[in-house]
């Protein structure tokens, strides 16, 4: 592979013309500024180094530039093999395997032992496309961007490995990424996808759910679904004409949020835990009778607003004790029309959760 420096004019071989390398992206891509001053990223197997613009040196020269170049290419083998140890490939065709999509995973490196150790923060690629994605995590009130880079299609990237005390820093960011294939019936659109994570969901076992592409325990959130990203023939027309993206985008931007929205995890899809820990700050004072009201009011609050925002399926997380929220949700559900109860992944959840699935918009 041809090693480039920041201030080489390059040519391009698949197209005509050429510019400047202005920035070194990784192993495999560069900034090339072109003519009209933009910059684009490139593929470095795409460029040539433009030897007519190579002043003529001495021999001895040579021979320095020779050195200076046996030392970069060692740099770059020892970064290429670097980010190689980052990557691996994702188990597409393993049983009870995620959707398609792009995920954040917080996997713990003991997966005997959950709640300590040390644990990698995971990009997860599980789409047929190349991602150039950017990481970025909020401090305070800005915005830090801790990685980018390239993932290949069905593969995942250690963004980093991170130990407890550290954890509160990557519970809020966003995740920004472009796609590309060779060949696609589809167009990808972008993805923006803001992430916001509790602190008390990282102390609990039962939110380390065996995830099916990884072959391991892990916290895991959807960002979006492949489904979700995919523009459409009528969609990408209307994006290359008005530049500012389809008519079903500008109405999702401001759609109001509902209280359903914030256990999102997929497209139409929500988690809910209903354990009390989850719902209230503080216990002290409140009697059985008390907790379960509370468990149960939230119940249908929030089946209440997946009907209204049109969701498909929820997954209430009731735990296992005695049997007495579960059979009060089944109860419940009979008060709702067009909706069925299945007991959720045991995979994921244990025995401990129940599907709702909503079959149509609820009617008077």
């Amino acid at each position: 592979m041809a090693v480039f420096k920041v201030g080489d004019k390059v040519n391009f071989i698949s197209s005509v013309g050429g510019g400047k390398v202005t920035k070194i992206i990784d192993t495999r891509m560069v900034m090339v500024e072109v003519e009209d001053g933009f910059e684009i990223p490139t593929l470095i197997t795409d460029l040539v180094l433009d030897y007519r613009s190579q002043p003529q040196v001495s021999h001895q020269q040579q021979v320095v530039d020779n050195v200076q170049k046996e030392v970069q290419a060692k740099e770059l083998l020892e970064q290429e093999r670097a980010d190689a140890a980052r990557k691996g490939e994702l188990r597409r065709f393993a049983k009870e395997a995620e959707k398609e999509g792009v995920y954040l995973a917080f996997i713990p490196h003991e997966q005997q032992w959950l709640l300590t150790g040390a644990m990698d923060v995971v990009l997860v690629n599980h789409t047929p496309y190349e991602m150039l994605y950017t990481f970025t995590i909020k401090e305070e009130e800005k915005f830090v961007n801790v990685d980018y880079g390239q993932v290949d299609k069905h593969e995942k990237v250690v963004i980093e490995s991170i130990s407890r005390d550290d954890l509160e820093y990557w519970l809020n960011g966003i995740v920004q990424a472009v796609f590309t294939k060779e060949e696609s019936d589809n167009v990808l659109l972008p993805l923006n996808a803001p992430f916001s994570l509790r602190p008390g969901r990282f102390f609990k076992e039962g939110s380390y759910a065996a995830s099916g592409i990884l072959g391991e325990k892990a916290v895991m959130i959807c960002l979006s679904e492949l489904v979700a990203l995919k523009s459409g023939d009528g969609d990408f027309a209307k994006i290359m004409k008005e530049g500012i993206g389809s008519q079903a985008a500008k109405k999702e931007l401001v759609k109001k949020e509902s209280p359903i929205d914030k256990h999102r995890t997929a497209p139409g899809e929500a988690t809910v835990d209903l354990h009390i820990g989850e719902l209230v700050d503080n216990i002290l004072g409140l009697s059985s009778h008390d907790m379960f009201r509370i468990q149960t009011d939230y119940f249908k609050k929030m089946l209440d607003s997946a009907i209204a925002s049109e969701y498909t399926k929820v997954t209430f997380i009731h735990g296992v004790g005695n049997g007495v929220l579960k059979n009060a949700i089944i109860d419940e559900l009979k008060n709702y029309k067009n909706t069925e109860n299945r007991m959720a992944s045991i995979a994921k959840f244990g025995v401990g959760a129940i599907d709702v699935i909503i079959t149509d918009k609820q009617k008077d």
